[in-house]
């Protein structure tokens, strides 16, 4: 199984590669982590953002790859606890279909990309900078899958 994450947004200041690339190389290659990095809509200053998300929500929605459960990072998902989304992986392996998680830029995900994704997860009620969130995201998927390994990382009650 693959993890899809799919990012507006390129050229990302170092430490954001970097903290993205260190969790993403901990992972086995049966739980794949495969950054998809989407053109941000260039801005001047009367680009609305409406019009801008809806057109970085449709370059999303081509990077998709076929066949892979949408999940959208949205503010007013669910909010998942490091177990839940380790049984969410326990979950996503039995299925064994890829994943593909979305995140949208500066402006958000566009309704499209909402509506099309099975399940909205919100990492918090908080609001992130939309590069540390690739970095918590490949964080998470790594705690959560060390979790249904039994490895010690996450120092948690592995039995929830």
């Amino acid at each position: 199984m693959r993890i899809h994450l799919i990012c507006v947004g390129r050229r990302m200041p170092g430490w954001v590669e970097e903290g993205y690339r260190e969790y993403a190389k901990r992972l086995p290659p049966e739980c794949g982590l495969h950054l998809i990095e989407i053109d941000p809509v260039r801005r001047v200053k009367s680009t609305a953002s409406r019009a801008a998300r809806e057109e970085e929500g449709r370059r999303i929605l081509k990077a998709i790859p076929k066949g892979v459960d949408l999940i959208a990072l949205d503010e007013r998902g669910r909010s998942w606890s490091t177990e839940t989304l380790a049984g969410q992986l326990r979950n996503w392996f039995a299925d064994g279909r890829d994943r593909a998680l979305l995140v949208g830029g500066a402006d958000g995900l566009a309704e499209e990309c909402l509506a099309r994704s099975r399940e909205r997860w919100s990492l918090s009620a908080l609001t992130f900078p939309h590069p540390l969130v690739r970095v918590i995201l490949a964080e998470q998927i790594y705690r959560a899958w060390s979790l249904t390994q039994g490895h010690p990382y996450h120092r948690g009650d592995a039995t929830q």
